[in-house]
């Protein structure tokens, strides 16, 4: 059964696919949907839209576009809420989606347009430092030189991908005039910004912050988790930020909250879903 989402009107022609990558969390799955009850808001009643998922949960891309059918959508827009451009933006989500517009009778006559991941969108970069200077602010050792900030992203094997996050960790960190600052509030040296992952990806986690930690360069380690939504993979980077500060008690670890279902996220898939018409 489709998850309900609102501004559902029958009169509005124009449908949206929100497809995200899903997880087996519960609590991530719920954020998704928040999320998809957000953008609607954002885009003011112009579109229906339909959450979707590629893995593990329902509806999945063919049965929200069913529904757009059934509602009478002429045209849809595809959204994928993905951090980067990978595989799953590049061949799995048009490939599904062409194979549901294949199958549904009206589907040739309809007009698919592709929005792109969120990526470095103005608002994504926003709601990254607004991460950050939450967990920065716990402690006045955030204004310190002596304060290393490790973004840490999922992984893919897409060269593509990591090389954006890296581009990401800059342009949040080190995006400012004077080149070392958050929102000109924080400072962070060049050297204590790192850019690692968790899986597919080098360098790893683990090493890193082993040698960030190992350098004897910084009293704080503050690491944020590049992702969306609650799941296991927030799960275990918290575990292996715990691991490295048994293994440095003279050090303090801070961890930032994943992005999660907030306006900001959903303004900067609605500003991309603008710029794809």
């Amino acid at each position: 059964m489709l998850k309900p989402t609102l501004f559902n009107s029958l009169s509005v022609s124009h449908g949206v696919l929100l497809v995200g990558h899903g997880t087996r969390d519960s609590v991530g799955t719920e954020e998704f949907f928040q999320l998809s009850d957000r953008l609607a808001v954002h885009l003011h009643g112009a579109a229906i839209v339909r959450p979707c998922l590629l893995e593990f949960q329902k509806p999945n891309i063919a049965e929200a576009w069913n529904s757009l059918m059934e509602c009478g959508c002429t045209e849809v827009t595809v959204a994928p809420l993905l951090l980067f451009s990978a595989g799953h933006a590049k061949s799995d989500i048009p490939d599904e989606v062409e194979s549901a517009r294949a199958s549904s009778p009206r589907g040739e006559s309809v007009r698919v347009r592709y929005a792109r991941p969120i990526t470095r969108q103005a608002d994504m970069i926003a709601a990254v430092r607004e991460r950050l200077r939450q967990t920065l602010a716990k402690s006045d050792a955030g204004r310190s030189r002596r304060t290393a900030i490790v973004m840490v992203g999922r992984g893919s094997r897409d060269v593509c991908a990591t090389s954006d996050m890296r581009v990401l960790s800059e342009t949040v960190v080190m995006g400012h005039a004077d080149g070392h600052s958050i929102a000109g509030e924080y400072v962070v040296p060049r050297a204590g910004l790192q850019t690692t992952f968790y899986a597919m990806a080098h360098p790893r986690l683990p090493a890193t912050l082993e040698q960030v930690a190992g350098s004897g360069l910084f009293d704080r380690i503050v690491v944020h988790p590049h992702l969306l939504f609650a799941g296991r993979l927030y799960e275990a980077i918290e575990k292996q930020v715990a691991d490295a500060a048994s293994r440095f008690p003279e050090i303090r670890f801070d961890l930032s909250d994943y992005l999660g279902p907030t306006d900001r996220v959903a303004q900067a898939i609605a500003a991309r879903i603008r710029s794809a018409e």
